[in-house]
């Protein structure tokens, strides 16, 4: 693993992250950064100044230091609350709230000392100011991934001319025209699935001789038909069909008196009788107008023919078809030929555009009754496009600038955007994020914002045609804009054409970054829906009453744990890393998380402020961190060693990682868990290949080697990892017990009981999931009596244990006695990956979190208080607002899988649950009360056991995360 110490471009990690968010529950109140002024700000740094004579000052500064020029010196004092909240409201008004102050005050004094400062206000202000000024500057829309670039084979080197996007059948695919009429059909993946060459002039009946002789110059989707309408230089129009799996020339309409240069289609998605509408636009400058009047009967009159090649409908008999098409045709808009045309159904507009400098873009009623809208433009307009919502046109050109225009003003345009070398040939809209692509003949594809016009973003798309020094030919119209919308399962994207290949470019469906303080701009907040991203990681903070879950989309949601309500989001936590880990600093006031790239970040969990960011020592997984009480960090990943971090009174927003720690090389393979024991003065870490190493705090060295010993039928491979590590802080502080078994480990769903002081032993262990071939991936005990032990494992199953007894005995290895089981049902229909106990208003609860998207509470007896996020929020307090019908379906749903699974009645309090590493063993070294009292254990050889693997390329970390988060992404061990 490469270290900080040779790897200087770690730091770069977080350059590179996509930007955070923050959306916050408008009922905390306005901001504070929003309501002080600047003379707010003036008068209370008066309020933190106090003025002391000189014979002071010189008693304090014997040098004079300090001294201002009329003798007196302003030094900075520190307020408390009540100082702080009569100090505010003597700036601001009588009228602020004191729960609006409390929170300020809160902000400010993130270390909890009671007391804040003038340089802290400052401090919390500039980081507020920063992010606001980091939200205004918008994202690119294009992700940073590298685009899909596909070779058109069948162009025979011709360009593509267009590239239209077809949903029908169901699953999404396109079909792009080439110059030459070659007609390719792509699945959404950018793979060739059939092709279909354009046919010739029928006069050509010489055998192999008929083929199409001419270039095509635009092509359009007809939705409602299923079928393509591709225009060429020969004066026609072919109608493809492509509503089976077969593709076929459907009809040919040929003998236009001009060539037809841009095509249109329009019809009603929502009343589909409704006449469809095709535009054409041609070399004359003049609009073909052709309605379909009977869409649900086809596009023109079939007549009864046995032949199998296209209908052929000469463009002057087109009267013959009156019952089907109505035509008209607008002579003489441009002087030039039309190269883009579009139609606003609102308004029954059509635009148009031309290369010519006195009618660059026309837009005009259908009805011609009003007078035309004409925009001139030195050297015209190649190409245009236009939002009806934004009333925003976009116009691009030889001059190789992109225009922006409102839509009635044709004079002046709003703004000119510069930057491109070459002509523009394509330029789009993307109206979710409100930015403009362009794309210039060199192949360089920008991205500009609508409301800054700044260029966010430029990309020379590497086309494997383009030779250095030479330009490389395009087609018509470059661009296929795919914006929602869209079918299920397709994210937006931008399709580019250059020559005989395409590219596919992946779009951000909303806009990135930002760190706003409320709601984004109509977005209601409030519940949201219950299974979302698989969770990764939770946790209670009992001072602020919340609960923090955090998500494999790389986003940490805090929940009102008394109502079930959500108070703050942070979106793109980690950029579009997958959170691994998470915990609470000693004031619980900040929140420390870490990613699958190796970054840590510190959190603010009262605004979502980033307070810092740690040193990444590799940039693989962080798979743990812990608080120590005098807030030293502790993580550990796959770097196999111990990183230190200091946090207690930082104020640098980068924070250096500390290596003092003496673990290079004592960890063999990747370490999975880290947890601490303040009482005991140690440490425990545990990694894949199932070793537990106890560390002293003091000397930050290694003090003990744990690893539970192969049983029968084990190999050394066939070790499991070690998931999770507990302290049972209750025991470690008691003289009597602390000897006892205080640290749990959980390997391969057994749960081992280990004592660290006086003589090692292991006090106990068993097998705790409901299920054989499972995992225990998470544990948790009530604080600070460590009365039961709760653990929740991959089948989503929870157990509840009675250990007030239990493991205060040496046990042999042979023995598998279990604690008593007070309570277990099925929880989530994922792997449980997070739970803890907590208290809240004087009762117990269970906190789940799942890979099945959702976080629960429960009571200690197993009934569901509600899942966070729900649409119906309830009150801690009053039992009549838990989802009882749910925690009834829950409880008969596990004792059903029980009895299915495993052969039982159901689960009491005895019942014993089985072991499948015993399945090897023999009947005199099982458990006796297990053999006596459990149906389920004497199953277990009659069963057929899961596989411990699920299979042989993939490591066993690997499959974890397969299972829990489909996930098939290798670590360092495949």
């Amino acid at each position: 693993m490469n270290t900080v110490r040779n790897h200087k471009h770690l730091w770069v990690l977080y350059e590179t992250e996509v930007p955070h968010s923050r959306i916050c529950d408008p009922a905390c109140g306005v901001s504070p950064a929003e309501k002080l002024s600047p003379e707010h700000l003036q008068l209370l740094r008066t309020a933190f100044t106090c003025s002391k004579s000189a014979a002071q000052i010189e008693e304090n500064w014997p040098d004079g230091r300090g001294r201002s020029s009329r003798g007196k010196r302003s030094k900075e004092r520190e307020m408390k609350f009540e100082e702080f909240r009569d100090a505010l409201r003597s700036v601001i008004g009588p009228d602020v709230e004191d729960t609006w102050v409390e929170r300020f005050f809160s902000e400010v004094d993130i270390t909890c000392t009671g007391q804040v400062n003038w340089q802290q206000l400052c401090s919390f202000l500039f980081l507020e100011y920063t992010e606001r000024e980091r939200a205004s500057i918008p994202t690119a829309a294009l992700l940073d991934r590298q685009p899909q670039i596909r070779h058109c084979s069948h162009n025979k080197r011709e360009p593509t001319v267009r590239v239209v996007a077809v949903s029908h059948p169901p699953s999404l695919h396109y079909i792009s025209v080439s110059k030459g009429g070659q007609i390719t059909v792509w699945n959404s993946s950018l793979h060739i699935l059939k092709t279909l060459a354009l046919a010739g002039d029928p006069t050509e009946e010489v055998a192999n001789t008929r083929r199409f002789r001419g270039w095509t110059t635009d092509a359009v989707y007809m939705g409602n038909f299923h079928t393509v309408a591709i225009a060429t230089d020969c004066r026609d129009l072919h109608f493809v069909s492509v509503s089976t799996n077969s593709v076929f020339e459907e009809v040919h309409l040929f003998g236009f008196r001009s060539v037809l240069t841009a095509l249109c289609y329009w019809h009603d998605v929502q009343c589909p009788e409704r006449p469809a509408l095709l535009l054409l636009g041609d070399e004359k400058g003049g609009v073909h107008l052709m309605w379909f009047l009977n869409p649900s009967k086809g596009l023109f009159k079939n007549p009864c023919k046995k032949k199998s090649s296209p209908q052929r409908i000469f463009f002057p008999d087109l009267g013959e078809h009156s019952s089907m098409v109505s035509h008209c045709y607008i002579p003489n808009i441009h002087p030039e030929p039309v190269n883009r045309v579009m139609f606003e159904p609102g308004t029954s507009i059509i635009m148009t555009s031309s290369e010519s400098d006195t009618a660059s873009v026309v837009c005009m009623n259908v009805t011609l009754k009003r007078e035309p809208y004409v925009w001139r433009i030195k050297q015209g307009a190649k190409c245009f496009d236009y939002n009806a919502s934004l009333q925003l046109m976009v116009t691009g050109g030889c001059d190789r600038a992109v225009r922006l225009w409102t839509r009635y003003v044709t004079t002046i345009p709003v703004a000119t955007l510069l930057g491109h070398h070459t002509t523009i040939l394509d330029v789009a809209i993307y109206q979710p994020v409100r930015q403009i692509f362009s794309y210039s003949r060199d192949a360089e594809l920008r991205v500009w914002d609508i409301s800054t016009h700044q260029c966010l973003k430029t990309v020379r798309l590497h086309f494997p045609c383009m030779q250095p020094g030479r330009i490389p030919e395009h087609g018509n119209f470059p661009f296929l804009l795919l914006s929602p919308p869209l079918p299920e399962h397709t994210q937006p994207h931008l399709v580019v054409g250059c020559k005989d290949y395409l590219a596919l470019l992946s779009l951000a469906e909303t806009r990135r970054g930002g760190g706003e303080w409320l709601t984004d701009e109509g977005r209601e907040f409030g519940p949201e829906i219950q299974s979302g991203p698989p969770l990764s990681c939770a946790l209670y903070n009992p001072t602020l009453r919340q609960v923090v879950t955090g998500h494999t989309d790389s986003s940490v949601t805090l929940w009102n744990v008394e109502t079930g309500r959500r108070q703050l989001q942070i979106l793109n936590a980690h950029g579009e890393e997958e959170l691994t880990c998470m915990t609470l600093d000693s004031t619980h006031r900040r929140l420390i998380t870490g990613a699958r790239n190796g970054t840590l970040k510190v959190w603010n969990l009262l605004n979502g402020l980033n307070l810092h960011k740690l040193e990444p020592v590799t940039n693989s997984d962080v798979t743990g961190v812990t608080c120590l009480h005098d807030n030293q960090l502790l993580a550990v990943g796959w770097s196999q060693r111990i990183a230190q971090y200091d946090i207690a009174s930082v104020k640098d927003l980068y924070v250096r990682a500390h290596m003092s720690w003496k673990s290079s090389g004592v960890h063999k393979s990747d370490i999975l868990a880290v947890c601490h024991c303040s009482a005991l003065g140690v440490a425990a870490t545990a990694s894949y290949d199932g070793e537990v190493v106890i560390w002293r705090l003091e000397t930050q060295g290694p003090l003990l080697h744990l690893r539970r010993e192969t049983r029968a039928g084990e190999t050394t491979g066939e070790v499991p990892p070690v998931n999770s590590l507990l302290f049972l802080q209750h025991r470690a502080g008691n003289r009597k017990l602390r000897n006892r078994g205080v640290l749990l480990s959980s390997q391969g769903g057994r749960l081992t009981f280990w004592s660290i002081t006086g003589q090692t032993h292991t006090y106990g262990q068993f097998y705790a999931p409901a299920q054989p071939g499972e995992r225990v991936l998470s544990m948790s005990s009530d604080q600070p009596i460590n009365q039961i032990l709760v653990s929740g494992d991959t089948a989503g199953w929870l157990q509840i244990w009675d250990i007030s007894d239990y493991a205060l005995d040496i046990q042999h290895e042979s023995v598998c006695e279990q604690p008593p089981l007070q309570q277990c049902w099925k929880a989530h229909k994922g792997g449980i990956v997070s739970v803890e106990v907590l208290e809240v208003a004087g009762k117990s609860f269970i906190l789940t979190a799942s890979s099945d998207g959702s976080a629960g509470l429960w009571t200690k007896d197993g009934d569901h208080v509600g899942s966070f996020g729900q649409e119906v929020m309830w009150n801690i307090t009053d039992e009549a607002t838990y989802q009882r019908e749910t925690k009834n379906n829950l409880k008969e749903d596990a004792h059903e899988e029980a009895r299915t699974e495993s052969g039982t009645v159901g689960l009491s309090e005895k019942s014993q649950v089985p072991d499948p590493l015993n399945s090897g063993e023999t009947e005199q070294e099982e458990c006796s009360e297990a053999s006596s009292t459990s149906p389920a254990a004497g199953n277990d050889h009659e069963q057929p056991q899961q596989p411990m693997y699920l299979c042989e390329d993939l490591c066993q970390m690997c499959r974890e995360r397969r299972r829990l988060f489909d996930d098939v992404s290798h670590c360092n061990h495949c």
